[in-house]
Protein backbone atom coordinates (compact mmCIF):
# COMPACT_ATOMS: atom_id res chain seq x y z
CA UNK A 1 0.00 0.00 0.00
CA UNK A 2 1.64 2.93 -1.19
CA UNK A 3 2.19 5.86 1.81
CA UNK A 4 1.79 9.17 0.93
CA UNK A 5 5.49 10.00 0.14
CA UNK A 6 5.84 7.03 -1.90
CA UNK A 7 2.77 8.96 -3.93
CA UNK A 8 4.84 11.87 -4.04
CA UNK A 9 7.90 10.45 -5.45
CA UNK A 10 5.45 8.69 -8.13
CA UNK A 11 4.32 11.39 -9.47
CA UNK A 12 7.17 13.53 -9.42
CA UNK A 13 9.09 10.36 -11.34
CA UNK A 14 5.91 10.31 -14.02
CA UNK A 15 6.27 14.19 -13.97
CA UNK A 16 9.83 13.89 -15.19
CA UNK A 17 9.19 10.90 -17.23
CA UNK A 18 6.63 13.06 -19.24
CA UNK A 19 8.68 16.24 -19.74
CA UNK A 20 11.81 13.59 -20.68
CA UNK A 21 8.83 12.29 -23.51
CA UNK A 22 8.09 15.80 -24.56
CA UNK A 23 11.45 17.03 -25.11
CA UNK A 24 12.34 14.02 -27.06
CA UNK A 25 8.75 14.89 -29.26
CA UNK A 26 10.64 18.22 -29.05
CA UNK A 27 14.07 17.25 -30.42
CA UNK A 28 12.52 15.47 -33.27
CA UNK A 29 11.54 18.42 -34.98
CA UNK A 30 7.64 18.99 -34.91
CA UNK A 31 7.71 22.73 -36.74
CA UNK A 32 5.05 23.08 -34.35
CA UNK A 33 6.86 22.79 -31.65
CA UNK A 34 9.20 25.68 -32.01
CA UNK A 35 8.86 29.55 -32.45
CA UNK A 36 9.60 31.36 -35.54
CA UNK A 37 13.03 33.93 -35.19
CA UNK A 38 12.58 37.24 -35.65
CA UNK A 39 13.65 37.91 -39.13
CA UNK A 40 14.05 41.11 -41.69
CA UNK A 41 14.62 39.77 -45.53
CA UNK A 42 16.95 42.27 -46.62
CA UNK A 43 18.10 40.82 -49.85
CA UNK A 44 16.32 39.02 -52.55
CA UNK A 45 17.74 37.68 -55.56
CA UNK A 46 15.53 36.69 -57.77
CA UNK A 47 15.51 34.60 -61.13
CA UNK A 48 15.66 36.87 -64.34
CA UNK A 49 15.84 36.50 -67.72
CA UNK A 50 18.32 33.67 -68.76
CA UNK A 51 18.72 33.52 -64.92
CA UNK A 52 16.72 30.92 -63.08
CA UNK A 53 18.81 30.26 -60.06
CA UNK A 54 21.02 32.77 -57.67
CA UNK A 55 22.57 30.64 -54.94
CA UNK A 56 25.70 29.33 -52.97
CA UNK A 57 27.29 32.67 -51.65
CA UNK A 58 28.97 34.48 -48.94
CA UNK A 59 29.76 37.23 -46.86
CA UNK A 60 32.93 39.17 -45.43
CA UNK A 61 33.43 42.39 -44.28
CA UNK A 62 35.44 44.82 -45.48
CA UNK A 63 38.19 47.60 -43.19
CA UNK A 64 35.62 50.33 -44.05
CA UNK A 65 32.48 48.45 -42.64
CA UNK A 66 31.25 47.82 -45.87
CA UNK A 67 29.74 44.03 -45.87
CA UNK A 68 30.54 42.49 -49.46
CA UNK A 69 28.23 39.67 -50.54
CA UNK A 70 29.32 37.61 -53.43
CA UNK A 71 27.25 34.89 -55.03
CA UNK A 72 26.24 32.15 -57.99
CA UNK A 73 24.10 33.40 -60.89
CA UNK A 74 23.55 30.66 -63.05
CA UNK A 75 22.70 32.07 -66.89
CA UNK A 76 20.43 29.20 -68.70
CA UNK A 77 16.73 28.18 -68.62
CA UNK A 78 17.35 25.46 -66.16
CA UNK A 79 18.51 25.32 -62.51
CA UNK A 80 20.57 22.49 -62.95
CA UNK A 81 24.10 22.68 -61.48
CA UNK A 82 25.92 22.15 -64.39
CA UNK A 83 24.19 25.92 -66.38
CA UNK A 84 26.55 28.18 -67.55
CA UNK A 85 27.54 30.84 -64.30
CA UNK A 86 29.31 33.23 -62.98
CA UNK A 87 30.11 35.10 -59.88
CA UNK A 88 28.45 38.31 -58.95
CA UNK A 89 28.57 40.98 -55.72
CA UNK A 90 26.09 43.58 -54.20
CA UNK A 91 27.02 45.90 -51.30
CA UNK A 92 25.55 46.69 -48.29
CA UNK A 93 26.70 50.15 -46.21
CA UNK A 94 24.63 49.95 -43.04
CA UNK A 95 25.29 46.45 -41.79
CA UNK A 96 22.83 44.51 -43.86
CA UNK A 97 19.73 46.58 -43.79
CA UNK A 98 20.14 47.38 -47.65
CA UNK A 99 21.51 45.95 -50.40
CA UNK A 100 23.33 47.73 -53.73
CA UNK A 101 20.71 47.66 -56.11
CA UNK A 102 22.69 45.93 -58.94
CA UNK A 103 25.34 43.12 -59.61
CA UNK A 104 28.63 43.71 -60.09
CA UNK A 105 30.86 40.59 -62.14
CA UNK A 106 33.76 39.58 -59.53
CA UNK A 107 33.83 36.14 -61.67
CA UNK A 108 33.84 35.49 -65.66
CA UNK A 109 32.41 31.86 -66.13
CA UNK A 110 36.31 30.60 -66.71
CA UNK A 111 34.90 26.93 -66.47
CA UNK A 112 33.62 25.18 -69.15
CA UNK A 113 30.51 24.56 -67.24
CA UNK A 114 30.67 27.07 -64.90
CA UNK A 115 32.30 28.82 -61.31
CA UNK A 116 30.17 28.25 -58.45
CA UNK A 117 30.04 27.89 -54.58
CA UNK A 118 31.67 30.86 -52.84
CA UNK A 119 33.85 31.39 -49.61
CA UNK A 120 35.03 34.48 -48.55
CA UNK A 121 37.39 34.61 -45.43
CA UNK A 122 39.50 37.85 -44.01
CA UNK A 123 42.83 36.17 -43.74
CA UNK A 124 44.99 36.81 -40.33
CA UNK A 125 47.14 38.42 -42.59
CA UNK A 126 44.88 40.86 -43.86
CA UNK A 127 44.26 40.35 -46.92
CA UNK A 128 40.71 38.72 -48.22
CA UNK A 129 40.29 35.33 -50.03
CA UNK A 130 37.80 34.13 -52.62
CA UNK A 131 37.02 30.31 -52.60
CA UNK A 132 34.78 29.22 -55.80
CA UNK A 133 34.46 25.53 -57.57
CA UNK A 134 35.81 25.52 -61.16
CA UNK A 135 33.39 22.90 -63.13
CA UNK A 136 34.59 21.86 -67.00
CA UNK A 137 33.30 18.47 -66.39
CA UNK A 138 32.29 14.84 -64.32
CA UNK A 139 36.04 14.08 -64.25
CA UNK A 140 37.25 18.00 -63.63
CA UNK A 141 35.89 20.09 -60.81
CA UNK A 142 38.18 21.96 -58.25
CA UNK A 143 38.65 24.59 -55.24
CA UNK A 144 40.18 27.82 -56.87
CA UNK A 145 41.59 30.78 -54.97
CA UNK A 146 41.81 34.25 -55.55
CA UNK A 147 43.26 36.70 -53.39
CA UNK A 148 42.44 40.48 -52.91
CA UNK A 149 44.62 42.99 -51.25
CA UNK A 150 42.68 46.31 -51.81
CA UNK A 151 39.67 45.42 -49.96
CA UNK A 152 38.10 43.35 -53.12
CA UNK A 153 38.85 46.14 -55.85
CA UNK A 154 41.01 43.51 -57.43
CA UNK A 155 41.70 40.30 -57.13
CA UNK A 156 44.69 37.78 -58.49
CA UNK A 157 44.90 35.60 -61.19
CA UNK A 158 43.07 32.14 -59.65
CA UNK A 159 44.95 29.11 -58.06
CA UNK A 160 44.22 25.79 -58.37
CA UNK A 161 44.47 24.55 -54.80
CA UNK A 162 44.07 20.91 -55.09
CA UNK A 163 47.28 19.53 -57.23
CA UNK A 164 48.16 16.53 -55.63
CA UNK A 165 45.06 14.57 -57.89
CA UNK A 166 42.86 15.13 -60.31
CA UNK A 167 38.97 14.39 -60.11
CA UNK A 168 35.63 16.18 -59.09
CA UNK A 169 35.70 17.44 -55.54
CA UNK A 170 33.00 19.52 -54.14
CA UNK A 171 33.51 22.27 -52.13
CA UNK A 172 30.23 24.20 -50.63
CA UNK A 173 30.11 27.75 -49.59
CA UNK A 174 30.80 29.43 -46.80
CA UNK A 175 32.97 26.36 -45.76
CA UNK A 176 36.76 27.34 -45.78
CA UNK A 177 37.89 28.56 -42.28
CA UNK A 178 41.37 29.21 -40.73
CA UNK A 179 41.96 28.47 -37.02
CA UNK A 180 43.68 30.15 -34.26
CA UNK A 181 47.44 28.52 -35.56
CA UNK A 182 46.74 30.37 -38.90
CA UNK A 183 46.53 27.12 -40.32
CA UNK A 184 43.49 27.54 -43.22
CA UNK A 185 41.12 23.90 -43.61
CA UNK A 186 39.09 23.28 -47.09
CA UNK A 187 36.67 20.46 -46.12
CA UNK A 188 35.57 18.46 -49.52
CA UNK A 189 34.11 15.56 -51.21
CA UNK A 190 35.66 13.55 -53.77
CA UNK A 191 33.18 11.70 -55.82
CA UNK A 192 35.11 10.90 -59.12
CA UNK A 193 38.84 10.44 -59.87
CA UNK A 194 39.80 11.92 -63.23
CA UNK A 195 39.91 8.15 -65.41
CA UNK A 196 37.70 6.40 -62.65
CA UNK A 197 34.69 4.78 -64.68
CA UNK A 198 31.51 6.15 -62.55
CA UNK A 199 30.66 9.33 -60.55
CA UNK A 200 29.60 8.10 -56.97
CA UNK A 201 27.11 10.41 -54.90
CA UNK A 202 28.93 8.80 -52.12
CA UNK A 203 31.94 11.47 -51.68
CA UNK A 204 35.38 10.54 -50.17
CA UNK A 205 36.01 13.09 -47.37
CA UNK A 206 39.06 15.26 -47.11
CA UNK A 207 40.46 18.27 -45.50
CA UNK A 208 42.72 20.24 -47.40
CA UNK A 209 45.25 22.79 -45.17
CA UNK A 210 47.31 25.30 -46.11
CA UNK A 211 49.87 27.20 -43.13
CA UNK A 212 51.26 29.83 -46.08
CA UNK A 213 47.80 31.63 -46.51
CA UNK A 214 46.79 29.32 -49.08
CA UNK A 215 49.98 29.36 -51.06
CA UNK A 216 50.69 25.72 -51.20
CA UNK A 217 48.28 22.80 -49.93
CA UNK A 218 48.15 19.49 -48.41
CA UNK A 219 45.80 16.95 -48.09
CA UNK A 220 44.73 15.36 -44.45
CA UNK A 221 44.23 11.34 -44.76
CA UNK A 222 40.94 9.80 -45.76
CA UNK A 223 37.93 10.64 -43.15
CA UNK A 224 37.15 6.92 -42.45
CA UNK A 225 33.32 5.57 -43.51
CA UNK A 226 33.89 1.76 -42.53
CA UNK A 227 29.99 1.34 -43.14
CA UNK A 228 29.92 3.23 -46.70
CA UNK A 229 27.58 5.25 -45.67
CA UNK A 230 26.42 7.89 -48.26
CA UNK A 231 28.48 11.18 -47.28
CA UNK A 232 28.48 14.44 -49.40
CA UNK A 233 29.49 18.13 -48.34
CA UNK A 234 31.32 18.31 -45.06
CA UNK A 235 31.97 21.33 -43.05
CA UNK A 236 34.74 22.02 -40.46
CA UNK A 237 34.48 24.48 -37.28
CA UNK A 238 37.01 24.98 -34.18
CA UNK A 239 36.00 23.90 -31.21
CA UNK A 240 37.47 25.69 -28.04
CA UNK A 241 40.03 23.01 -27.06
CA UNK A 242 41.57 23.06 -30.26
CA UNK A 243 39.77 19.80 -32.16
CA UNK A 244 38.12 20.59 -35.09
CA UNK A 245 34.44 18.90 -35.48
CA UNK A 246 33.60 17.99 -39.27
CA UNK A 247 29.78 17.36 -39.89
CA UNK A 248 28.78 15.70 -42.89
CA UNK A 249 25.59 15.75 -45.04
CA UNK A 250 24.61 11.92 -44.95
CA UNK A 251 21.23 9.75 -45.96
CA UNK A 252 20.90 8.47 -42.40
CA UNK A 253 18.25 10.91 -41.42
CA UNK A 254 21.23 12.88 -39.32
CA UNK A 255 24.49 14.84 -40.13
CA UNK A 256 27.21 12.95 -38.93
CA UNK A 257 30.57 13.92 -37.49
CA UNK A 258 33.99 13.14 -36.95
CA UNK A 259 36.98 14.93 -35.26
CA UNK A 260 40.52 15.69 -35.66
CA UNK A 261 42.91 17.05 -32.86
CA UNK A 262 45.41 17.75 -35.06
CA UNK A 263 44.46 20.47 -37.33
CA UNK A 264 42.68 18.56 -40.01
CA UNK A 265 45.65 15.73 -40.58
CA UNK A 266 43.59 12.64 -39.38
CA UNK A 267 40.16 12.28 -38.82
CA UNK A 268 38.29 9.96 -36.63
CA UNK A 269 36.06 7.54 -38.03
CA UNK A 270 32.37 9.04 -38.33
CA UNK A 271 29.89 9.02 -36.10
CA UNK A 272 25.91 10.04 -35.99
CA UNK A 273 25.04 13.18 -34.11
CA UNK A 274 21.23 14.11 -32.81
CA UNK A 275 20.87 16.89 -35.57
CA UNK A 276 17.58 15.26 -37.71
CA UNK A 277 18.11 16.31 -41.05
CA UNK A 278 17.37 15.24 -44.55
CA UNK A 279 20.22 14.82 -47.36
CA UNK A 280 20.95 18.46 -47.08
CA UNK A 281 23.93 20.66 -45.73
CA UNK A 282 24.47 22.44 -42.63
CA UNK A 283 26.18 25.45 -41.68
CA UNK A 284 27.58 25.94 -38.43
CA UNK A 285 29.54 28.69 -36.89
CA UNK A 286 30.84 30.84 -33.62
CA UNK A 287 28.63 33.13 -32.28
CA UNK A 288 31.56 36.57 -31.64
CA UNK A 289 28.90 37.80 -29.06
CA UNK A 290 28.69 34.65 -26.87
CA UNK A 291 31.21 32.20 -27.73
CA UNK A 292 28.41 29.58 -28.31
CA UNK A 293 27.74 27.73 -32.04
CA UNK A 294 24.62 28.41 -33.97
CA UNK A 295 23.75 25.85 -36.33
CA UNK A 296 21.41 26.71 -39.42
CA UNK A 297 19.79 23.30 -41.19
CA UNK A 298 16.83 21.30 -42.23
CA UNK A 299 15.67 20.13 -38.98
CA UNK A 300 14.02 17.24 -41.18
CA UNK A 301 14.85 13.57 -40.34
CA UNK A 302 11.86 11.97 -41.96
CA UNK A 303 11.22 13.28 -45.14
CA UNK A 304 13.88 14.53 -47.97
CA UNK A 305 12.32 17.91 -48.66
CA UNK A 306 14.43 20.60 -47.46
CA UNK A 307 11.52 22.12 -45.13
CA UNK A 308 12.05 23.76 -42.44
CA UNK A 309 14.77 25.83 -42.38
CA UNK A 310 16.03 26.09 -38.52
CA UNK A 311 18.41 28.03 -36.28
CA UNK A 312 19.85 26.33 -32.99
CA UNK A 313 22.67 27.25 -30.55
CA UNK A 314 24.95 24.37 -28.53
CA UNK A 315 26.65 26.00 -25.20
CA UNK A 316 28.48 22.86 -25.20
CA UNK A 317 30.60 22.90 -28.19
CA UNK A 318 27.93 21.04 -30.61
CA UNK A 319 27.33 17.84 -28.17
CA UNK A 320 23.46 19.21 -27.80
CA UNK A 321 21.43 22.21 -29.29
CA UNK A 322 19.43 24.13 -27.53
CA UNK A 323 16.75 27.66 -28.50
CA UNK A 324 15.66 25.63 -31.81
CA UNK A 325 13.62 28.30 -34.16
CA UNK A 326 11.90 27.87 -37.31
CA UNK A 327 13.65 30.62 -40.35
CA UNK A 328 11.90 29.82 -42.85
CA UNK A 329 8.51 26.68 -42.50
CA UNK A 330 6.82 26.91 -46.18
CA UNK A 331 5.79 23.27 -47.07
CA UNK A 332 6.31 23.86 -50.50
CA UNK A 333 9.53 25.37 -50.57
CA UNK A 334 13.46 23.72 -50.19
CA UNK A 335 15.65 25.86 -48.31
CA UNK A 336 19.36 25.27 -48.50
CA UNK A 337 23.17 25.80 -48.79
CA UNK A 338 23.01 28.44 -45.78
CA UNK A 339 25.86 31.27 -45.45
CA UNK A 340 26.53 33.08 -41.89
CA UNK A 341 27.98 36.18 -41.04
CA UNK A 342 28.10 38.15 -38.01
CA UNK A 343 27.86 42.04 -38.07
CA UNK A 344 28.04 43.30 -34.08
CA UNK A 345 24.97 42.44 -32.72
CA UNK A 346 23.31 40.86 -35.77
CA UNK A 347 23.91 38.24 -38.09
CA UNK A 348 23.01 37.43 -41.77
CA UNK A 349 21.78 34.20 -43.12
CA UNK A 350 22.14 33.42 -46.94
CA UNK A 351 20.28 30.84 -48.17
CA UNK A 352 18.19 29.79 -51.37
CA UNK A 353 14.36 28.37 -51.98
CA UNK A 354 14.29 26.28 -54.99
CA UNK A 355 10.94 26.33 -55.12
CA UNK A 356 8.26 26.50 -58.90
CA UNK A 357 11.50 25.56 -60.83
CA UNK A 358 13.36 28.79 -59.48
CA UNK A 359 16.07 29.08 -57.01
CA UNK A 360 15.65 32.29 -55.46
CA UNK A 361 18.57 33.49 -53.15
CA UNK A 362 17.80 35.92 -49.78
CA UNK A 363 19.09 37.18 -47.07
CA UNK A 364 17.92 37.82 -43.67
CA UNK A 365 19.19 40.10 -40.61
CA UNK A 366 18.76 38.50 -37.16
CA UNK A 367 19.23 40.13 -34.22
CA UNK A 368 21.84 37.38 -31.87
CA UNK A 369 19.47 37.83 -29.12
CA UNK A 370 16.51 36.78 -31.17
CA UNK A 371 18.62 33.54 -31.32
CA UNK A 372 18.09 32.49 -27.71
CA UNK A 373 14.48 33.17 -27.84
Amino acid sequence: MFNLRMIQKYLLFAFVAQMFIYQEIRSQGNPGDFPHVKKEITLQLLPGPDNRRNSEGDFVALKDGTILHIYTHFTGNTVNDHEGAYLASRYSTDGGRNWSPGDKIVVQNEGQQNVMSVSLLRLQGGAIALFYLRKNSDDDCIPMMRVSYDEAKTWSDPAVCIQDRKGYFVLNNDRVIQLKNGRLLMPVALHKLAGEEKWSSRGRLFCYYSDDEGKTWASGEQVANPKDILTQEPGVVELKNGDVFMFIRTNQGVQYASYSSNQGRTWSEIEPTQIASPTSPAVIKRIPLTGDLLLVWNNNGKTQQRTPFNTAISKDEGKTWKYIQILEDDPNGNFCYPAIHFVKKHVLLGYFNFVSENIVMSVARVKVKELYR
